[in-house]
């Protein structure tokens, strides 16, 4: 028994600490399922994804798209989807809370659609380390609407005013009193050469 603890005890003391660090990844919400239609052309923010380290060592994580073998609902492109952040780092036991924007194009198939959104550590490419495939997930769901091309470019316009509208109204107010400011001065300039002119008749 003594031969034993002690060939452990050596055992660990040969072998390096970070072999025995373990990477762990958690997701805090199991399913995100988008109520009501989407329309084509509209920008969506989706309920954010929450990742957590549940390993007892630091790693980058990152945060995609996966899908089911035979899902039978459609698979939405990754390209739909960003992610902020969308690289990020996290501590044993820390979480990072990452918003998700869902980017419908302006012509796309009306539907079902089902994918995962994966939350997993990032791989170590380094030579001598080993390379690490965990992951979780959760399920999202939503519908696409039918629409036509021309519905599809209302609706972005109008996401793009729903998301940037403040934006939006400062710079018009600037161009709005810039072009005030110069309308202005023009006038005021003619004013004074009209005055200057009359002053010249008279005398």
């Amino acid at each position: 028994m003594k031969r034993i603890i002690l060939s452990f005890f050596f055992l660990w003391l040969l072998v390096p600490p970070s072999v025995f660090a373990r990477v762990g990844v958690g997701i805090g919400t199991g399913k995100i399922e988008v109520q009501g239609t989407l329309k084509p052309g509209m920008i969506y923010s989706l309920p954010p994804l929450t990742v957590l380290n549940t390993g007892d060592e630091a790693a980058d994580y990152e945060v995609s798209l996966s899908y089911h073998q035979d899902q039978p609902q459609l698979a939405p492109p990754k390209e739909w989807f960003s992610f902020s952040p969308a690289t990020f780092r996290l501590e044993p036991g820390k979480v990072q809370v990452v918003n998700v924007r869902l980017n419908l194009p302006l012509k796309v198939s009306p539907g079902e659609y089902f994918a995962y959104l994966e939350g997993y550590p990032v791989k170590k490419n380094d030579p001598g380390n080993t390379t690490i495939g965990i992951a979780a997930a959760a399920k999202l769901y939503f519908t696409v609407a039918p629409a036509n091309l021309v519905l599809g470019i209302y609706y972005r316009a109008l996401s793009f005013w729903k998301l940037y509208h403040r934006i939006l109204t400062i710079v018009a107010a600037i161009l709005v009193i810039a072009a005030a400011i110069i309308f202005f001065r023009r006038f005021f300039h003619i004013q004074i050469n009209l005055k200057r002119n009359q002053g010249g008749t008279n005398e």
